[in-house]
């Protein structure tokens, strides 16, 4: 088809959405490694996991032999308030680079939430309704997941707990009042109404918080109060094949118009945004049907794929959640304060650490005020405002298609842009007042998580 003939905007119809979920795991050669039980060292079974997440969702975070999870018709109905969200072809991001290369990018935050998180939320509070329970907790960093979980426990009549990393409570308090006009109690993390979080504040007072953290006091809630289970807004298989749903209504449609990406690219925090975006384009990797350039984008100052280590280590600082094999700085690795709140997380999720240990993938970080520049280069001439999070994908985007600018390339770019960045504007102030910094941890910095990993021989 002419290349004048693909739209700005590249909309599926409603019957288009996907009626499944795309497990990537049944692809896998080699597979995640099983959760461990810390105190056995045997992989974590459905039962031992139940008192922790919801039954449904246990099942799906074992499965990694069925390609395709039927998406129940209420999960499908609720997506059609949102979604398909739009495929937009970036022709004036191009035209302000000069380059040849074609970009587009899966615009997710076309709902309340802002962000690409309520595509698990609201599947997650239906598992938890499902099961009859009364309500779930969670932590949240910048606090997307935190919002759009709100959302979802709201229409289903569920109370929702969060925990949200303290400083961007402090950093985002719109984004917290957006959650409790949802109905949420929201909790800065480390805070004084848990154990865990007393413990933390006494070893580290005066802790800007982790969401290594806010997991601990989450997951001590949900265990000990009747009725409550814990959910996690990434990192975990289940989240991944939730997120699905991005690639899969990305790659259909570009198969409309016969576009081929070269270079795929998506923010990486825990794995959510970035595992949905390139999911079924994996799996076509992983088959052997076509390849693709996949390119994870993570903080400077919070590089687990890139500084991390790939071994056994705890999901969470408080160390009461079970042993994820994954790239991580150690449970105990609590970053700066940076302005990407959704990206600070210690590991990475264990499908995606494999992918990236057997080579389907690469990994880049990138320093907070580059990533700004891009995020206001972007914002105007897109028209959008994109969240921290996601400009990190922007700012390598930008950087290939410079590159091609370069060489004369004309590739296809295709990136993820997980959500809007209106809550986030203390970040942009400090950019527009030239008062951002950058921090990188020294290797010193990075040995003090490293020493906290569990010793295991396996």
């Amino acid at each position: 088809m002419p290349e004048n003939k693909i739209p700005y905007k590249i909309y599926l119809k409603e019957n288009e959405i996907p009626s499944k979920w795309y497990n990537v795991r049944a692809d896998m050669k080699n597979k995640p490694a099983p959760l461990l039980n810390p105190a056995t060292l045997k992989p974590m079974t459905a039962e031992e996991l139940a008192p922790v997440f919801c039954d449904e969702l246990i099942a799906q975070e074992l499965n990694d032999t069925d390609a395709y999870i039927d998406i129940p018709e209420e999960i499908q109905d609720f997506y059609k308030m949102y979604r398909p969200s739009p495929l937009i072809r970036a022709y004036f991001l191009e035209k302000a680079l000069d380059t040849p290369a074609k970009i587009y990018y899966k615009f997710e935050g076309n709902n309340t939430s802002g962000s690409h998180k309520l595509n698990s939320a609201i599947a997650q509070a239906y598992y938890a309704k499902k099961q009859g329970l009364k309500g779930v907790t969670t932590e949240t960093g910048a606090g997307q997941w935190g919002t759009a979980l709100s959302m979802a426990c709201s229409y289903f009549g569920l109370d929702c707990k969060v925990y949200m990393v303290k400083v961007s409570y402090e950093q985002k308090p719109f984004r917290r009042e957006v959650m409790r006009t949802y109905g949420a109690s929201v909790t800065p993390s480390p805070s004084e109404t848990t154990q865990i979080g007393r413990k933390i504040l006494a070893e580290h007072p005066g802790t800007t918080g982790s969401l290594g953290c806010a997991i601990s006091e989450a997951v001590e809630v949900a265990v000990g109060t009747e009725g409550y289970r814990y959910v996690l807004g990434s990192v975990l298989n289940q989240v991944l094949l939730h997120q699905s749903v991005i690639g899969l209504e990305a790659k259909a449609a570009l198969d409309k118009y016969g576009v081929k990406p070269d270079v795929i690219i998506g923010c990486a925090g825990g794995g959510s945004n970035l595992g949905g975006l390139i999911a079924p384009f994996m799996g076509e990797k992983l088959r052997g049907e076509a390849d693709y350039r996949i390119i994870a984008v993570e903080p400077a100052s919070c590089p687990s794929f890139t500084r991390g280590k790939f071994a056994y280590d705890f999901c969470d600082t408080g160390m009461v959640c079970p042993l994820a094999k994954m790239y991580t700085l150690g449970s105990g690795f609590i970053p700066s304060a940076n302005h990407a709140g959704g990206l600070r997380y210690h590991g990475m999720s264990s499908t995606l650490s494999q992918l990236y240990h057997d080579g389907f993938m690469e990994a880049t970080s990138v320093e907070q005020t580059s990533v700004f520049q891009a995020a206001e280069q972007f914002a105007r001439v897109e028209g959008i405002l994109p969240a921290p999070e996601s400009s990190h994908a922007i700012r390598v985007a930008i950087d290939e298609a410079l590159k091609c600018k370069e060489t004369g390339e004309e590739k296809t770019i295709l990136f993820g842009l997980t959500g809007t960045g209106y809550f986030d504007m203390v970040a942009y102030e400090k950019y527009n007042d030239g008062v951002m910094t950058d921090y990188i941890p020294t290797d010193e910095d990075l040995a003090k998580g490293f020493a906290g990993l569990p010793k295991i021989d396996l």
